[in-house]
């Protein structure tokens, strides 16, 4: 709305300087033809707009975008007038050629640093204007986490006040997901996009899209050194369960946030010696060993169980595994019933 302002303002300001000029213009081709003069001065000055608008995605704080932009701008026409004064002097073009420059330069660094103010840094000594946040850093989302879906149970929880970013070809790899022909993958996506559409229908959630531009270093680059990239560029941190994209992330100097790490730091902890109850669903993988699950789905491996299958037993804890994959607990059989 203030670009759209700001633009209809500069074509205001356009039509009456270029109306002044042509009517008070001395004996010229623009006094004989004043109607004409106006309409193409008109075209000239608005075809800055057209150009702006054509080049999108420029986005700094709004009140220093307007006075650098301005202040900039003047002095790039001041130095342009006095370097082309040699040529326009005694011209009757040269009170239109100061106008055009004195009206288009300032416009053109005013809404080049409105639209930037995201993406760029404009750095004065001493004074660093940097991109607009809610909170904390922002949260870039991959397509695990989303397709989890444990994340929307993190936000209902209103612990979070950091902006959620999703770059759109997380988006476009969530969507292939949920048109693949395998059914899993599908209903793996479809979820992805379901939980991504409660996540921008909350009202305590700030998430938006960030469209990423492929640079010719970033060509041949997979999704997850793509995010890795995005994150460094947004300054925020990956939000994922993917073990391998949190090593690539960490290498990589990137803050991650790992959703099974933050599930196992809020889960019970089982100490050596302590008693749990459970039930034996299954034969384990080494002989003898019998697996289940407690109610968090933690799985439990016991000793000497495998016989035990269908049955609920008392165990006892003899060591815990803790890993970014999960919690695994081992135990030994004490009594079944």
């Amino acid at each position: 709305m203030l670009l759209i302002s700001i633009r209809v303002l500069y074509a205001f300001v356009c039509a009456g300087a270029i109306a002044t000029y042509v009517s008070s213009n001395p004996p010229s081709p623009v006094d004989q033809y004043p109607l004409i003069a106006f309409v193409l001065l008109m075209m000239l000055t608005q075809g800055v707009t057209c150009l702006d608008l054509l080049i999108r995605h420029k986005r700094i704080e709004v009140m220093s975008a307007v006075y650098f932009g301005l202040l900039v701008g003047v002095l790039l026409s001041y130095l342009l007038i006095q370097a082309l004064s040699p040529v326009i002097q005694d011209n009757p073009w040269e009170e239109g050629v100061a106008m055009i420059s004195t009206l288009t330069l300032p416009y053109l660094c005013i809404s080049f640093l409105l639209q930037t103010k995201d993406d760029f840094r404009f750095i004065v000594p001493y004074v660093e204007f940097s991109r607009e946040l809610k909170g904390g850093r922002p949260l870039v989302l991959d397509s695990s986490a989303l397709i989890d879906g444990r994340i929307a149970d993190v936000v209902e929880t209103k612990i979070l006040d950091s902006e959620m970013v999703v770059p759109d070809f997380i988006l476009k790899e969530v969507q292939d997901i949920a048109d693949s022909s395998d059914k899993v993958r599908r209903v793996r996506g479809r979820r992805g996009l379901d939980i991504l559409s409660a996540l921008q229908n909350n009202p305590n959630v700030d998430i938006s899209m960030y469209e990423a531009k492929e640079t010719e270093k970033e060509k041949g680059l997979t999704v997850d050194q793509r995010l890795v990239v995005a994150a460094k560029k947004l300054g925020g941190k990956v939000v994922t369960n993917d073990f391998n994209l949190n090593k690539v992330a960490s290498v990589q100097g990137v803050d991650v946030i790992n959703l099974n790490d933050v599930a196992n730091s809020l889960k019970p902890r089982y100490l050596p010696g302590e008693h749990i109850q459970l039930k034996i669903i299954k034969e384990g993988e080494s002989q003898g060993q019998g697996v289940g699950y407690l109610d968090d789905g933690t799985m439990v491996v016991c000793e000497q169980a495998n016989h035990l299958v269908g049955r609920d037993v008392d165990a006892v804890v003899t060591s815990v595994l803790q890993s970014s994959a999960g919690r695994m607990i081992f135990g030994r059989v004490t009594e079944s019933r």
